[in-house]
């Protein structure tokens, strides 16, 4: 029978995929079981979602919390948006309350505007939609009534509840004015845990750190990081153990130089390297230049967008820090061994790069690129 790759990436990192982590974890739990307010910052591809996915089901499973999970991606009018907390509240919260489906979808007579609920024929389940042309004022107060519902129905059930909101910064293309409802809404509610996600960290970072926001100070702020190479280097050795696999010390070494212990990156690559592997022998030096070979070759359409996308102020920098990491980029030496423009410039490049995440600040004046496997693709195809 032959073995399934023990390693996975682009999906969340679910049961034995799920890496490290632990303290991060324990303290989530930690804060959604005292009714905490957390907002989840981390670079993309950081484990985020699979963190919190984590957490959650732990949470429900160990502790018996009632955790409601709303995803804001493709969410496009405060209708949809209602449709989605409606969703959330019956499907994960009024149903393991209640457990009758009829009893369930009672929780809803209050609201100001009735979701429209629909049967699948395949399986049973239930599906809620808003139908448009109410007034702004119905809208707001059915969504403000939702919002009220976790809180109401776990108080009156003697249960914790929580509840996660994924990729967090899309509320303000649904509203702009959401924000503040969530916010009155929200401070009165100190048993239940609120939970704020997102994919562009500049806007979350906007949403919760700028004193004219509503969001400001109402969440504790959780950084994550890379993983550690030493906890990594335990997961590897043991993911390809388990699969009846072996892989080299060094070749592990070089896997961690590489994606610097990014946690999606560091599963791409163990995802080829294991491919690369013939069943029952050790991943060796030629295994792994093959798989980083293989990566590159799956990475290249999105790293020439990006290349293409970029000024040449931009495309220079990305160039010298291939080449020269964790430099005094703005140093006259630097600038003139790489044959970067003006300092002003070179910063003007560094603010661009780093709000679309593909460098980071090491140390003051000092950068590296963060996308994984960007370096050895600029070092190779970037001219």
């Amino acid at each position: 029978m032959t073995s399934r790759n023990p390693f996975n990436f682009g999906d969340l990192a679910l049961d034995e995929s799920f890496t490290d982590r632990e303290v991060e974890l324990s303290e989530l739990k930690s804060d959604v079981l005292n009714g905490q307010n957390v907002v989840v910052f981390a670079p993309r591809r950081y484990g985020k979602s699979s963190l919190v996915w984590r957490a959650t089901q732990e949470l429900v499973s160990d502790d018996d919390v009632l955790v409601a999970q709303v995803d804001l991606m493709r969410t496009a009018t405060k209708e949809q948006f209602a449709a989605k907390l409606a969703q959330a509240v019956y499907e994960q919260i009024a149903t393991p309350l209640f457990r009758a489906r009829e009893r369930a979808s009672q929780v809803f007579r209050g609201l100001r505007i009735l979701p429209v609920m629909t049967v699948d024929a395949s399986d049973g389940t239930l599906g809620f939609s808003f139908t448009s042309g109410h007034t702004d004022t119905d809208v707001d107060a059915t969504i403000e009534k939702l919002f009220e519902l976790p809180a109401e129905l776990s108080a009156e059930r003697g249960r914790r509840a929580a509840v996660v909101f994924d990729e967090f910064q899309e509320i303000l293309d649904i509203d702009p004015h959401l924000p503040g409802l969530m916010r009155a809404s929200f401070q009165a509610q100190p048993d239940v845990a609120h939970v704020y996600l997102g994919s562009k960290r500049s806007m979350m970072e906007r949403l919760f750190n700028d004193e004219n926001e509503p969001f400001w100070r109402s969440a504790k702020q959780m950084e994550l990081g890379v993983i550690a190479p030493t906890a990594f280097a335990e997961f590897i050795r043991e993911r390809f153990q388990s699969t009846a696999r072996g892989v080299e010390d060094s070749v592990v070494d070089a896997v961690l130089a590489v994606t610097q212990g990014h946690p999606y990156g560091t599963q791409e690559l163990c995802y080829a390297l294991w491919e690369e592997t013939p069943d029952g022998e050790t991943a060796a030096d030629t295994s792994f230049r093959a798989a980083l070979d293989r990566v590159l070759r799956s990475e290249n359409a999105h790293f020439t967008r990006i290349w293409d996308d970029s000024p040449t102020s931009q495309k220079l920098l990305l160039q010298a820090l291939a080449r020269e990491p964790l430099q005094k980029i703005t140093s006259g030496d630097f600038r003139r061994r790489h044959g970067l423009p003006t300092s002003s410039s070179v910063q003007r490049a560094v603010d661009a790069l780093l709000d679309d995440e593909l460098i980071a600040k090491d140390a003051p004046g000092a950068y590296r690129i963060a996308e994984p496997f960007l370096a050895e693709w600029v070092l190779r195809f970037g001219s």
